[in-house]
Formats: C-alpha cells, sequence, structure tokens
C-alpha cells in the first residue's frame, strides 16, 4: 500500500504541475501582455481556464493530505522550516482565486476591476515562483534542523540562489505550458501568432533559467548533473524532452497545433523526472548530509492502509466527475455557448 500512497503522491504533484502550472501560466501571460491586447488574452484564458480552474487545486490538496497523514516527519519538518514561502505561496492562491472570482462575477463593473487584474496576475506570478522555491529547498541541503537562529532555521532554509533558480525556471515552465494551451484555444490566426510568440519567449526564458539552475547547483555543491545525467532513467528522460521539443516547435512552423498539449505535458513529465528519479525516495535532503525519505519516514501501517484505501476509492468518484467536467464545458464551448460574465 506504501507504494500505492507514494505513486498518487507524485501524480497529484505531477497533474498540479501541468494543470494548476498551465492555469498559473495565463495569469502570467497576461501580466506581460500589452495593454491592447490584454484582453484578448484574458478572454481566450477565462474560456480555456475558467470551467476547472478551481479545480486545479484539487491535486495540491491531494498531496498535503498524503504528506499529513501518510509522511507527518516529512509534512511537519517542512511545514516548519519552509514556513514563509509555503505561506506566500498560500496566500498567492487565495489572493489569485478571489481576484479572479471578482473580476468575473461582480456584480458592479466599476475601477476595482484594475484592483482585481493586477492581484490576479502578480499573484499568478508569485504562487509558481514560490513553489518553485520550495522544491528547490527540499533538495538542496539548505534546511537545517539543527539551526539555532531564526535567519539559518527559517530564512536561509529557502534562500539560495539554487532555490531562487528554480523557482523562476517554474515560472518559466508555467507561462510556457499556457501558451501551448492556449494556442488550441483561439481560431483567429492573429491571436494564434500571439500565444506562438509568447510560448518561444516562455521557452527561452526557461533555457535562460534552467542554465541558472545548473549554474546555482554547481557553486552551491548541489549534485543536479549527477542527478540528470548519472543513470540511464535520467539519460532517455532528458534526450526525449529534448527531441519533443524539437518536434513541438517543427509542428508549430507547419501550422499543425493539435498534439501541442500532449508534447508540452510530456517535456514536463520527462523534466520532472529527470529531477527526481536518481535521489528517489528522498524527497527532502537535509544540510551535512541528512535525509527524509519515503520508505524510511512513514505513518503506520495501519494508518498507510486507511489512507491507501481512500485513495482509491476516491478516485473512482473524482475522476470520472473532474473529466465529465471538462468535457460537458468544452462541449458547450464548440457549440458556442457564451461563458463570459
Amino acid at each position: 500500500m506504501l507504494y500505492v500512497i507514494i505513486c498518487f503522491l507524485w501524480a497529484s504533484i505531477w497533474l498540479y504541475l501541468l494543470l494548476g502550472g498551465a492555469d498559473f501560466g495565463a495569469g502570467i501571460l497576461e501580466l506581460f501582455t500589452s495593454k491592447g491586447n490584454r484582453d484578448k488574452t484574458r478572454d481566450t484564458m477565462y474560456q480555456a481556464i475558467g470551467p476547472v480552474w478551481e479545480a486545479n487545486h484539487m491535486w495540491l490538496i491531494i498531496a498535503i493530505v498524503i504528506l499529513f497523514v501518510g509522511f507527518p516527519v516529512i509534512y511537519s519538518t517542512m511545514s516548519v522550516y519552509l514556513h514563509i514561502p509555503l505561506t506566500v505561496m498560500l496566500l498567492g492562491i487565495i489572493a489569485r482565486g478571489t481576484a479572479f472570482a471578482f473580476r468575473h462575477y461582480d456584480a458592479v463593473v466599476d475601477d476595482m476591476q484594475v484592483l482585481y487584474n493586477r492581484i490576479f496576475t502578480w499573484s499568478s506570478l508569485i504562487t509558481p515562483l514560490f513553489l518553485g522555491i520550495i522544491a528547490g529547498s527540499t533538495v538542496s541541503s539548505t534546511i537545517n534542523p539543527d539551526a539555532n537562529n531564526f535567519l539559518d532555521a527559517y530564512v536561509f532554509s529557502w534562500l539560495s540562489f539554487f532555490s531562487v533558480a528554480v523557482g523562476l525556471f517554474t515560472v518559466a515552465i508555467c507561462a510556457f505550458l499556457a501558451a501551448i494551451y492556449l494556442i488550441g484555444e483561439t481560431n483567429n490566426d492573429t491571436d494564434k501568432k500571439r500565444f506562438i510568440s509568447k510560448a518561444r519567449i516562455a521557452n527561452i526564458a526557461a533555457v535562460i533559467f534552467g542554465g541558472m539552475v545548473f549554474t546555482a547547483a554547481w557553486k552551491e555543491g548541489i549534485p543536479l548533473v549527477d542527478w540528470i545525467f548519472g543513470n540511464a532513467v535520467g539519460i532517455a528522460a532528458i534526450t526525449a524532452a529534448s527531441l519533443s521539443l524539437v518536434l513541438l516547435w517543427y509542428l508549430l512552423l507547419k501550422g499543425k497545433t493539435k498534439v501541442l498539449r500532449i508534447l508540452a505535458g510530456f517535456q514536463v513529465t520527462m523534466i520532472l523526472i529527470t529531477t527526481t528519479f536518481k535521489h528517489f525516495p528522498n524527497i527532502v535532503i537535509l544540510k551535512g548530509g541528512g535525509h527524509l525519505s519515503l520508505m524510511e519516514h512513514h505513518g503506520h501501517d495501519k494508518t498507510l492502509q486507511a489512507l491507501g484505501m481512500a485513495l482509491l476509492l476516491g478516485s473512482l468518484f473524482i475522476l470520472p466527475a473532474l473529466f465529465y467536467l471538462i468535457y460537458s464545458f468544452q462541449k458547450k464551448t464548440a457549440a458556442g455557448t457564451d461563458h463570459h460574465h
């Protein structure tokens, strides 16, 4: 049952990065869109994420519940030493969701819409930034359980060159996913070209920030190169990601957009595999050489049995309902139903 729970944990993180990441990325694209095209970008984005924007956070909730119930030592360590970036990320999620709701469903359209838009776009940037910072902090050996002062325990546990670089890389990946997804949401050639251009810019930014991640890892002694290129799985995954990227841009040049989302999702999946496979099951790497392992630091066997059964049974109800939600809204959109409020 432990392996079932670990699979659900990995899948929930993966789905949150793919679906929630594209969701955040749409706000990032809006932030960096010219005023003249911002309304068009906003309308296209709402058509794409409007039906399921809140459902995306379900994957984050599942991951948190799994850690809280099944791996309490790992959960408590992360929530204590990374409580500052976690709080910022959660506040960003709340602010973003609130602004999204008010700017689309507010009964009165007035100057407050400008404030809602700013909160939405900036929180769309801040939230994945700190999500990436948290991810980078868990594997960068910066969490120090023996720290005896506030800065070492609660600030320098996450504030490092590597963690910030991972955060910026996460932002670029989210923007790239959103641009690729939104290409298929418009039939207007002008808008399609705009999103293709944004996808290219986000892709270039991802390459630059990716280089920054490798530079930071080298400077801070993090064996990132070994994690990626020191095993057959990592080499195969990074090769597949590179080849799929070449194919993606080839299809873009040919004007074929049907499989772009699959290719973009595949690339992110391969990147996730390359960065997690080598140090699995160590989900948190501590300062001084210690680690927290999914195989060692888990809860009681009876707790794992109950959690595993709850996840298996819950998925039987949640997943079909979610797929039907997406299908029903896509069908309405295809029929020309207006979802704007």
